[in-house]
Order: structure tokens, then C-alpha cells, then sequence
């Protein structure tokens, strides 16, 4: 008796199925873009096909070792004759076929989960590859290896080595592509079956083709030599089978702004600009003027600097001359500096005491331990005997006590350690 179909997975997908194998070729799958937003790249359908047959056999594979392998070999070869090709393994499989973040496997799936359907009951045996059966058979969206477009035409140079091994076929194994050959480096034509510009060939035989580069500025050649070349690259002119650079800055080839001038380089040229002394140039340097810039006086075969300091007044008061590149310009002499447009003469600040920084607190200590020597010193002399030294020290502490206490006193004292 002939397995049942899916109850309850997706019955109500048959009209919409029906709706679907009617539309025209891979229609079926473009998206629209999204609005007010840039259209992103969409895998090819056919891609997306082949992703989601991939991840079904990966899904198969799982679904046996998990849950076989180990046990009584006689019961699971039972067990897994039912188990192969049953609905509870396939719905198995198609809970993990597609990722959750997969937008494009998920609505390919609901499009075509009655067709996967369909083969795993009543079409493995005939068509045991699903890629084939679903993605090029069933819903059209792929093509053979080797073939592209809607009607799945051969790429150039046939379906056994499309673009001759040695190039991708656009579209190959799609519906879509334009079937162009797109070549590697050093290969080119319709079907990438000759060497391209820049490139000999060095071996060929009926499946062969191998090319290697010509001379550096060679654009065709015999072989790999300087005296190999048949056809120049730009810049370049052939002349006894060698390429030889043509000056574009001694033709009229070269075109270079009035204030710059032309410099020749290997099949090609560059335009400099001139130096600041020149009024256009025949080359780099003062040297190398047509004429001299606005500031420069012709001077033997240079474009010097004229000083204008020697024959400029600057009309401000207190103002010199000062000679720059090709001009001038009027500053405050030394000694002056500039507010509001007039030099005005600068202050200098008056010299400072030794202990001109020091805080009002640090003065009083000075001030006591200044005192305090001089006592010191005098009840020395004083404690000798000796009477003059006795009065002057009895005098003089009488006189401190009373200047001390005195307002003046501390004035006049810190004007004196401040040096004012």
C-alpha cells in the first residue's frame, strides 16, 4: 500500500501551487525592493534552490544517525526500512531545512513543499536526485552544467568546458545570465580561446591553451622578448618590432595648464606646476620662466625676488619694512608692538626684588628671624663684658621693640627685602 500524503502540512498551498507553476520562468521568485530603501543583491532562485536540496540531504544524513547506530543491528535494519521513507522522518527534515533568517529558503519552501512532497512518496526511485527533479525539472529554476538562460542554451565553447575551461559563463547552471564569457587574466574571445592584449601564446594544442605575457609595453607579440612585439600599447611606438615611448611633452599630444609644464614618463606624461617665480614655465626652477611673476625681476637667466624694503617706506609711525617672497609687508620696530592698528612702545617691567614673590605670611617670618640674628649678635658681644657693646645692644633692642610694634616699621622693612 502506497504511503499517504502529509495530513494538515500546508493541504491549502495546492491552489496556491497551481498559481505558481503558471507564471512565466523565474518571475516566480524576484522580490520587490523594499520602499524608501536601496535594493539589496537577491541570490539567484536556482541558488537558493540548490541551497535548500543541500540542506534537505544534510537533514536526511541527521535524521539516520540520530536516530540509529549502536544497538541491535537486526531491529534497526527493521525499524529503519519503516523509518526511511516515512512521514514522521520527513517532517523531520523539513523543520530544519532552512534557517531561521533565511527570508528566501523559507518562501521557496512554502512554494514547493506539496512538489517535495510529491517525490519523497512517489518519485525517489525514478528521480533519486531532488536538485534535478525539483529545482531544474519540477520548477524550472535551474539548468544543466554548461547551459544558461530560459531555454538553458550551451555557454560558448560547449557544455563539457563552457568558456573553454579558462572563464565563467554568465548564467551557467541558471535560467537567467547573458551566457558571456567572462575570462581569466591573459585570455580572451567570444569563448576565451585566445590570449588577450598583452599576451602571447605560448603553448596550444585541441583542449590546451596556455599564454604568457609579452614585453612590458607590448599589446601583441610572438614571444616574450623586447624585439617580440607586433602591436604597441597607448604611449607607445613600434619601430623595428620594439616599443618605443613616444615624448608627448615634444608633440602636441600633451596638454598642460598655462602655469604648469610637462614632464615625459613611460608611455605617458605629467604636468608640474611651475615655480612660484614664474609667470609660466618651460620647466622646474626659477631658471626655466617665460616670463616672471608680480614681485620678481629677471636676474641673468632667474626670476629673483625683488627686495621692495629697499625703495618701500612704510607710512606708520614707529613702522619698518620687512621683506617677504615676492612682496612685503609693513611691522612695529623692535621695541614696539602693535594695539589697535599704531605701533605703540612696549613696557618694561621694573625689576623685581629677590623676594618680590613671596606671600604676606612668609614676610613675617623673614622679618622676625632677620631681627632675631641681629639680637642674637649683639647679646653675643654684650655677654662678653665688654660695655659699649652692652649699651648699643640695650639701645638697640629698645629701639627694635618700639619700630617693631610700629606700622611703619613693617612697610619700610618689606619695601627693603622686596628691593623698593
Amino acid at each position: 500500500m502506497a504511503p499517504q500524503p502529509l495530513r494538515g502540512l500546508v493541504p491549502s498551498l495546492l491552489w496556491s501551487l497551481s498559481l505558481f507553476l503558471s507564471l512565466p520562468g523565474p518571475v516566480w521568485l524576484q522580490p520587490s525592493p523594499a520602499p524608501h530603501s536601496s535594493p539589496r543583491v537577491e541570490p539567484h532562485p536556482c541558488h537558493t534552490c540548490r541551497a535548500l536540496v543541500d540542506s534537505f540531504n544534510k537533514g536526511l544524513e541527521r535524521t539516520i544517525r540520530d536516530n540509529f547506530g549502536g544497538g541491535n543491528t537486526a531491529w534497526e535494519e527493521e525499524k529503519l526500512s519503516k523509518y526511511k521513507d516515512s512521514e514522521t522522518r520527513l517532517v523531520e527534515v523539513l523543520e530544519g531545512v532552512c534557517s531561521k533568517s533565511d527570508f528566501e529558503c523559507h518562501r521557496l519552501l512554502e512554494l514547493s513543499e506539496e512538489l517535495v512532497e510529491t517525490w519523497w512518496f512517489h518519485r525517489q526511485q525514478e528521480a533519486p536526485d531532488l536538485s534535478q527533479w525539483l529545482c531544474s525539472d519540477s520548477l524550472k529554476l535551474c539548468c544543466p552544467s554548461g547551459t544558461f538562460g530560459p531555454s538553458c542554451l550551451p555557454c560558448p565553447g560547449g557544455t563539457e568546458r563552457p568558456c573553454g575551461g579558462y572563464g565563467q559563463c554568465e548564467g551557467e547552471g541558471t535560467r537567467g545570465g547573458s551566457g558571456h564569457c567572462d575570462c581569466q587574466v591573459g585570455y580572451g574571445g567570444e569563448a576565451c580561446g585566445q590570449c588577450g592584449l598583452g599576451y602571447f601564446e605560448a603553448e596550444r594544442n585541441s583542449s590546451h591553451l596556455v599564454c604568457s605575457a609579452c614585453f612590458g609595453p607590448c599589446a601583441r607579440c610572438t614571444g616574450p622578448e623586447e624585439s617580440h612585439c607586433l602591436q604597441c600599447k597607448k604611449g607607445w611606438a613600434l619601430h623595428h618590432l620594439k616599443c618605443v615611448d613616444i615624448d608627448e611633452c615634444g608633440t602636441e599630444q600633451a596638454t598642460c595648464g598655462a602655469d604648469q609644464f610637462c614632464v615625459n614618463t613611460e608611455g605617458s606624461y605629467e604636468c608640474r606646476d611651475c615655480a612660484k617665480a614664474c609667470l609660466g614655465c618651460m620647466g622646474a626652477g626659477p631658471g626655466r620662466c617665460k616670463k616672471c611673476s608680480c614681485g620678481y625681476q629677471q636676474v641673468g637667466s632667474k626670476c629673483l625676488d625683488v627686495d621692495e624694503c629697499e625703495t618701500v617706506v612704510c607710512p606708520g609711525e614707529n613702522e619698518q619694512c620687512e621683506n617677504t617672497e615676492g612682496s612685503y609687508r609693513c611691522v612695529c620696530a623692535e621695541g614696539y608692538r602693535q594695539e589697535e592698528g599704531v605701533c605703540m612702545k612696549e613696557k618694561i617691567p621694573e625689576p623685581a626684588g629677590i623676594f618680590a614673590e613671596m606671600t604676606e605670611d612668609e614676610l613675617v617670618v623673614l622679618q622676625q628671624m632677620f631681627f632675631g640674628v641681629i639680637i642674637c649678635a649683639l647679646a653675643t658681644l654684650a655677654a662678653k663684658g665688654d660695655l659699649v657693646f652692652t649699651a648699643i645692644f640695650i639701645g638697640a633692642v629698645a629701639a627694635m621693640t618700639g619700630y617693631w610694634l610700629s606700622e611703619r616699621s613693617d612697610r619700610v622693612l618689606e619695601g627693603f627685602i622686596k628691593g623698593r
